[in-house]
């Protein structure tokens, strides 16, 4: 059975508190703003809805039926911005940014789940064949 979207909010809290995520970057749950904040619905199906929309239109819709999935995809947004924030205050001139922000980015995700740190690693790995390191 689905959880509720209040006990959804709970947890995304417990696991924010876990690695000192800002508030501002945590989504919205039923009440989008429309500035690009991440929503969370629960359709009529039972099914999570992780939303994306801005300027009254929507960019981007995930659904799932897994709690798991649909936790991944709100801390990976969350530790992203996490990360390219401590990237900003951590640069290393001459290195390419992604060297830190990755690593950042997977370490906050390793404190949260394994299998979350893990995911993200292949998400850089598949960017890095594309795009490699410069520097």
């Amino acid at each position: 059975m689905p959880k509720t979207l209040t006990e959804i909010q709970s947890i995304v809290n417990q696991l924010a508190e876990k690695i000192n995520a800002p508030n501002y970057l945590l989504p919205t749950f039923s009440l989008p703003i429309g500035d690009a904040t991440p929503n969370i619905e629960l359709d009529s199906f039972g099914l999570y809805n992780y939303v994306i929309s801005e300027r009254g239109r929507e960019r981007e819709r995930k659904i799932t039926s897994s709690l798991h999935d649909l936790l991944y995809w709100i801390f990976s947004s969350v530790t992203f911005s996490m990360a390219s924030h401590y990237e900003l205050k951590n640069r290393i001139e001459g290195q390419d940014f992604r060297r830190i922000m990755f690593a950042k980015q997977e370490e906050l995700l390793g404190i949260l789940h394994e299998d979350w740190k893990e995911r993200e690693v292949r998400e850089h790995q598949t960017i890095l064949k594309n795009h490699p390191f410069n520097d």
